[in-house]
């Protein structure tokens, strides 16, 4: 399970142009010739505004928007950073300000000039609570910008450590200002305007989105004219997809299938280690409050067990929320498979096999590998030590809805992805109550990781943020289960350039 190393990088014409392409054109049945792909995806889009909403955090779906758009900073597949649409960037010496350099001879998607001017509207609106940016915690920490040429200044409002990390990150995209204030949110959806290497040609809500090739990407030029995204959420259509040749490209399949898929003439395949983190949220209502309940649950999953029966061997087991790779990895916070030692807090607070512990998991079916059968599993396991879980499954959509109004059952499987590998981007944002992606929020946790969002000194802030990790091991806040290993198969005559952080990219994928 290598990942390759070299990263291959990669238009509406006017919006008269760009509306006329979402005319709902017939979804292509088959892969078609060498200047088109056609790629199954596990997830659907429903909204083309990268900045705004659920979609906007949901790591899934940034592959697509990198097609079409292009963040301030960009990633090499091994997550290093690169220059995206700014070319250069940094603090000042004690922190107070920040400074950017413009890209230069970037064109949007409709012929204009991409300007400073873009960045700082961009950030500006990212920052404004009123936009709807699920991130905008983030972005409101700097301001009163200042355009001299190419390179822009702002004052850092409230130091933010992982700033720049963020700008490569969840909505961290970069929209044209005029034209969106001349088309509205609403003419946005409809024609959306980027300066990615693909543009949005054909688009059908819950079944494909056709993407042609912009001829004047700033950037090197796609392998493929035509990239067709089917939205295909069943694994096993999925499967069928690309074993028929219906698809070229194909992720997040079972990965007894994957095995057998990759053993056929005429497919390949990569299967990497990525930073998506397979999770169970607790929520601290009803039986959750109980500390013994929620670490007999830690104790009595067999997490490796799970990996090597149903996902055959590809994961790595953890007990933090940060993965190997991660700034705060700590290897030495372990929390054992351990029945008999679940079997005795599950006593303490009076709960047997013959009185269990009742509370509800939700789960996803279908949305990564395994998903549903691992949380059937878990449950069986539970059973065993006396607690007796019901499984309801729901959409990831709804995941998002019920996690932003902190009305998640008690336990909530979920996949937690952070590219970026900075603490604050995992055991921080999942772990901390005022966030809208925390369900857990308690004091103690409130307390501990606040100080860590604005901690100057990196080594005190990476190491404050492993303590915080082992404290949430000891109380049980949270479940831990595994780092996700990415199965993608695809046409042996492609080359298919796996991103570290999960990302699917059309314009990382070749000829062979």
């Amino acid at each position: 399970m290598t990942a390759k190393t070299t990263l291959s990088r990669r238009g509406f014409l006017g919006a008269s142009a760009a509306l006329s392409g979402f005319a709902f054109a017939g979804m292509p049945v088959l892969a078609q010739d060498a200047s088109s792909l056609t790629i199954a995806y596990n997830l659907p889009v429903h909204s083309w505004d990268p900045t705004t909403g659920p979609a906007a955090v949901n790591p899934a779906l940034q592959a697509v928007y990198l097609a079409v758009f292009d963040r301030y900073i960009a990633q090499n597949p091994d997550l290093s950073f690169d220059a995206g649409l700014l070319t250069d960037w940094g603090f000042n010496d004690d922190k107070t300000q920040i400074t950017m350099t413009v890209r230069e001879g970037v064109k949007w998607h409709n012929g204009a000039d991409l300007t400073p001017d873009d960045i700082v509207w961009s950030l500006t609106r990212a920052g404004n609570p009123e936009t709807g940016n699920p991130m905008q915690f983030v972005w409101g920490k700097i301001g009163n910008f200042v355009v001299d040429g190419n390179v822009i200044t702002a004052d850092v409002l409230e130091f933010e450590p992982a700033l720049f990390k963020w700008m490569a990150f969840l909505t961290a995209f970069v929209l044209p200002k005029d034209y969106y204030e001349e088309v509205g949110a609403e003419g946005f959806e409809a024609a959306p305007v980027g300066t990615g290497p693909y543009t949005v040609d054909a688009f059908e809500p819950g079944a494909y989105v056709r993407l042609k090739a912009f001829p004047d990407y700033w950037g090197e030029a796609p392998s493929f004219e035509t990239v067709t995204i089917k939205f295909v959420t069943d694994a096993a259509s999925r499967v069928a997809e690309v074993e028929s040749g219906n698809s070229d490209v194909t992720v997040n399949m079972p990965y007894e299938e994957y095995d057998r898929l990759i053993a056929q003439d005429g497919l390949s395949g990569e299967a990497i280690p990525i930073t998506d983190i397979g999770m169970i949220f607790l929520n601290d209502i009803d039986v959750m409050t109980d500390k013994n309940v929620r670490l007999a649950a830690h104790y009595a999953i067999d997490k490796q067990l799970i990996i090597d029966r149903l996902l055959k061997g590809y994961g790595v087991p953890l007990s933090t929320l940060e993965a190997p790779g991660y700034a705060a990895y700590d290897e030495s916070i372990v929390v054992p498979y351990d029945p008999d030692k679940a079997v005795e807090l599950l006593a303490a607070s009076g709960y047997s096999t013959d009185n269990p512990v009742k509370f509800t998991i939700q789960t996803t079916r279908g949305f990564k590998p395994k998903d549903y059968e691992m949380i059937q599993a878990i449950v069986g396991l539970w059973r065993k030590v006396g607690i007796e879980a019901e499984i309801e499954v729901y959409e990831i959509a709804k995941h998002y809805e019920l996690r932003a109004a902190d009305t998640l059952a008690p336990a909530a499987f979920y996949n937690w992805g952070n590219s970026i590998g900075d603490p604050s981007t995992a055991t921080g944002f999942s772990m901390f109550g005022p966030s809208p992606h925390a369900v857990w929020d308690t004091p103690d946790l409130i307390e501990k990781i606040g100080p860590l969002f604005v901690e100057a000194d990196e080594e005190a802030r990476i190491q404050g943020y492993k303590d915080v990790s082992r404290y949430i091991a000891e109380e049980g806040y949270v479940i831990p289960l595994l780092q996700y290993v990415m199965p993608i198969v695809y046409r042996s005559d492609l080359a298919v350039t796996p991103y570290t952080s999960g990302d699917l990219l059309p314009q990382a994928i070749t000829g062979a």
